[in-house]
């Protein structure tokens, strides 16, 4: 199972399994493979700002 990513500015959770589709992340696309440009969809923070859980 792939980890999930919470960003910690807003609370949004990253999975994996289902990708970041309104960004055109493909589902299975771990955060370590993100685009380096990708941020939050929720509150625009960068991948930084993100925490694995």
């Amino acid at each position: 199972m792939a980890k999930k990513w919470k960003c910690i500015a807003c609370g949004y959770i990253y999975d994996p399994e289902n990708g970041d589709m309104d960004n055109n992340v493909a589902a299975g696309t771990t955060f370590e493979d993100l685009p380096d440009g990708w941020v939050c969809p929720i509150c625009g923070v960068g991948k930084d700002m993100f925490e694995e859980i």
